[in-house]
């Protein structure tokens, strides 16, 4: 791994602890703030603008990061489309935000959703300002607009859940979050105007064409069981469920969407110089990376998952889900880290293959399953995507990406958590926060031991070469 890399790689990670800890660290809040249905409808309304944000930013990263034209000149353009694009869903909302909150379970949630509608225009403008920094690796400037905005959404929800605001509290803090985003890339150098290249726009169209599905796919996939509890059971259920995903979610996008969003622009240079013979060592350092790191946050997650109770007892019966959902977030990892190796090296149609199917498989399973509960929706996910990561192995060995010497790292995290489990088992029962915490760094240091001495030579952070 270059220096570059290297340094890309921790930049990243600190953005994603600052931004995405306050994300979490909210969640917390709104836990202790909230009734499970006041959490659910909160859920509800970001999963419906989560999935307008991806339409609106369909292949922007990837279209800004693979270019060979000017850069900033196809970012005018992919600005223009952009936000064009986040106005008209905006307005869709809006127009239909009673009947998709009917169908969603939460009609009275109507108001929040054309209140949370009016952000896209801004994460339309502010995403095609990250690509640009993306392209060249310069994640420090997105400290100021990725963690910024992030703090002043968190202090207006938190400040507003407390007084008593309920789900508007929410929603207010994440307007603020996406006005503020753009304004502060601008103030860090990201300055872009509104232009159109005829030339930029074929490609980002022809690019979108490609990967756009492909991203509107995986966005559906990361919600659906959302949209599908609230359908099906009401926001009451998805409370529950929302809190335990979003917890086993913060080792995917703190590890794997770092590790993912450094391999891509790594790898699509690699392509564009000549130096393709590279990628399978490339794509084993960065897949085993993700299964170590991810693999040990996860064991360290299932193993205090009864711990959930100090946000209050209404909470208990999600440390199942909790623990199911860290299964599927493992697995979620490292087909997040193939699926960019696939993107970057040309291979758009078998990565949308992959997701396509990966959709379909969850759907016709959720169809089956949802009424039975939000822990039949948990063991859902883990049975459907660990169905996709031998599939998607093969998939890489045909393109010759695969990664080499896979077992060292499997054995390695394996070994890790059956010590964790009797460092467990062996430790008193921890009661409160600092219990919690006192527990879990003895878990991590029981899996540290074990599994970075056989793999410090290819986890992230160490400047070797690739």
């Amino acid at each position: 791994m270059t220096d570059v890399a290297v340094r890309g790689s921790l930049w990243l990670f600190a953005v994603n602890l600052l931004s995405k800890g306050g994300q979490i660290a909210v969640t917390l809040a709104l836990a202790v703030l909230f009734t499970e249905t006041e959490l659910g409808v909160v859920a509800l309304v970001v999963s419906v603008v989560n999935i307008g944000q991806v339409v609106q930013a369909m292949g922007v990263y990837d279209v800004v990061s693979r270019t060979a034209r000017d850069p900033l000149r196809l970012a005018g353009t992919v600005l223009t489309l952009s936000v064009g694009t986040g106005a008209v869903l905006a307005a869709a909302v809006v127009a239909a935000a009673g009947p998709i909150a009917a169908a969603l379970g939460t009609p009275d949630a109507t108001g929040l959703l054309r209140l949370a509608a009016l952000t896209l225009p801004f994460t339309a403008a502010g995403g095609v300002q990250m690509a640009l920094m993306h392209r060249d690796l310069d994640f420090r400037r997105r400290m100021l607009p990725d963690a910024g905005g992030m703090f002043l959404g968190a202090a207006v929800t938190v400040t507003l859940a407390a007084t008593g605001a309920g789900p508007t509290a929410f929603v207010l803090g994440l307007v603020c979050t996406a006005v503020a985003q753009p304004v502060l890339a601008a103030v860090t150098g990201a300055r872009l105007r509104f232009t159109w290249d005829r030339g930029s726009a074929a490609e980002a169209v022809r690019w979108i064409a490609v990967v756009g599905p492909g991203a509107l796919i995986a966005v559906l996939l990361v919600n659906v069981d959302y949209l599908a509890i609230g359908h099906v059971l009401g926001p009451e259920a998805v409370g529950g469920y929302s809190l335990a995903f979003r917890i086993a979610w913060v080792p995917y996008i703190m590890v794997a969407v770092v590790l993912g969003g450094v391999l891509f622009p790594i790898c699509a240079d690699l392509v564009r110089s000549g130096l393709g013979e590279r990628l399978p060592e490339t794509v084993h350092r960065f897949t085993t990376a993700a299964l170590v790191v991810t693999g040990g946050l996860y064991v360290v997650v299932a193993l205090l998952a009864d711990g959930i109770v100090v946000l209050g007892e209404q909470w208990a019966g999600a440390a199942r889900i909790l623990v199911l959902l860290c299964g599927y977030g493992l697995g979620l990892s490292l087909l997040h880290v193939w699926y960019q190796a696939l993107r970057a090296a040309g291979h758009a149609r078998q990565y949308l293959a992959l997701e396509t199917a990966h959709l379909v498989a969850l759907l016709t399973a959720l169809v089956l399953t949802t009424r039975r509960g939000p822990e039949a929706v948990a063991v859902t996910q883990v049975a459907v995507v660990w169905l996709l990561v031998p599939v998607t192995w093969l998939v890489l060995a045909r393109a010759g990406l695969a990664p080499r010497r896979v077992a060292r790292p499997v054995a390695g995290v394996v070994a890790g958590a059956l010590l964790s489990l009797g460092v467990r088992l062996a430790l008193p029962e921890p009661s409160g926060v600092l219990g919690l915490a006192g527990t879990g760094l003895a878990l991590a240091a029981a899996y540290c031991a074990v599994v970075l001495p056989v793999n410090r030579t290819v986890l992230i952070g160490l400047k070797e070469r690739a």
